[in-house]
């Protein structure tokens, strides 16, 4: 029996497509509740708040009074998308349209690995990131967003406009895909990409405000959020549950979040610091003196990378989007962005326990919730490092050192008079 299994190991080592399927069955067996993961059901947002707006949505207004919408007016595409099955009920049709976002992404990614200059490795990454993430991959739309995001930056280069058209709509999606166009080269590119982004996010909004009541609510709603248990600037007052702080961790805005003194003051610094990244972000672009093909989606990687770490709220399911990032990083062979992308591969892993397994640890600040939030972030941490380093070393430290040749002057051949 060992050898039949090692047999069928090996095989599914060697064969991806093989792999990708097995790993894609579990996470079926899990969302349809075959299998049953220990902690809290993670599918129950999809039965109790994205079916709750889809019966808002289709009477043609958005949700107006529920402080739980918080995604850019496009999010109710993907929302009503279940009723493109008719034949299967609410939740079961989104788990088949995540499933079918992640064949995407995977054909995506196994079709540019086989093009010159780039590598399966992003394939691969792929393969083990979402599993690893658990049930929480297929139970948010987290996951069409990213296929949207993979599209998008493995167009980049060859079709700027349609990396920009790709980018607008995502970020009418879910924002985070405007941080695509972080890293597009300068001169034509850019200004090819950054508009038609602009024109596509901003005729997209102007329909989206025409068409329904209530487009613009959540912006309203994003701002008011808090503090998240899950976040960064959260370790502080876990640690500080344990010395006397007298705040709380409650349902707040559809997530848990710390309440109590000192909490508005940590969550602005998390907001100085997202800005400052952004600033480093500029900077980094006004020097970078070489961009090669994988630049812009190294770019794109730091930038949200940068955005998720230090954000107020790190939900489980923004681990999809980092590994869908850095899956694209490693589709192409010129990046250097292996280390960043496996800390993140680790972390999604760490997430899963964190979210769903041992949420109750987190919830009640013990020794086992705190280190897996330790562990989690500071993996974040340090990929965010890591990659910012790379990323500047790669496009403005290496160009600016490379000896520049100088072509040696020949010295003048003599000149022969003709013979008379």
């Amino acid at each position: 029996m060992t050898g039949v299994l090692g047999t069928a190991a090996e095989r599914a080592r060697r064969n991806p497509v093989l792999l990708w399927g097995l790993t894609r069955v579990v996470l079926l067996l899990c969302v349809f509740k075959v299998v049953t993961v220990p902690g809290p059901d993670v599918t129950s947002d999809i039965e109790q708040i994205y079916q709750g707006w889809f019966e808002v949505l289709k009477t043609g207004t958005y949700p107006l009074d529920d402080v739980t919408w918080q995604y850019p007016p496009l999010a109710a595409l993907a929302i009503l998308s279940p009723a493109l099955l008719p034949f299967l009920g609410y939740s079961a049709a989104f788990f088949v349209l995540a499933f079918l976002c992640d064949a995407l992404v995977f054909g995506l990614l196994m079709y540019a690995g086989r093009r010159r200059g780039r590598s399966p490795h992003g394939a691969w990454i792929w393969i083990a990131g979402v599993p690893l993430l658990g049930p929480t991959a297929y139970a948010r739309y987290d996951l069409m967003v990213t296929a949207v995001a993979v599209a998008a930056l493995l167009a980049g280069l060859s079709r700027p406009r349609v990396l920009g058209a790709l980018a607008g709509f995502g970020a009418m999606l879910k924002v985070w895909p405007a941080l695509l166009l972080a890293g597009t080269p300068r001169g034509r590119a850019t200004f090819r990409s950054w508009s038609t982004a602009a024109g596509a996010a901003a005729g997209l909004l102007l329909l989206c405000v025409l068409a329904a009541p209530g487009a613009l609510a959540f912006l309203t709603f994003q701002r008011d959020r808090g503090l998240e248990l899950e976040s960064l600037g959260a370790m502080l007052f876990h640690v500080a549950r344990h010395l006397g702080w007298d705040g709380e961790a409650r349902m707040n805005y559809g997530s848990i979040e710390f309440l109590g003194p000192y909490v508005s003051t940590v969550s602005t610094a998390a907001m100085v610091l997202t800005v400052a990244s952004f600033g480093w972000l500029l900077v980094w672009r006004i020097r970078a003196r070489a961009f090669s093909t994988s630049t812009p989606a190294d770019a794109a990687f730091v930038a949200v990378l940068l955005f998720t770490t230090t954000s107020r709220v790190i939900s489980p399911q923004y681990m999809i989007w980092l590994v869908g990032l850095a899956a694209v990083c490693l589709a192409y062979r010129a990046s250097r962005m292996r280390r960043p992308a496996h800390l993140v591969v680790w972390a999604t892993a760490v997430t899963q326990f964190e979210f769903p397994v041992w949420f109750s640890h987190v919830t009640d600040s013990d020794p086992l919730g705190i280190t897996l939030l330790l562990i989690r972030n500071g993996l974040l941490v340090a990929a965010s490092v890591s990659a910012c380093r790379i990323l500047w070393r790669q496009t403005v430290t290496e160009p600016r050192l490379a000896p520049v040749v100088t072509p040696v002057p020949q010295p003048e051949r003599a000149r022969t008079l003709p013979v008379a």
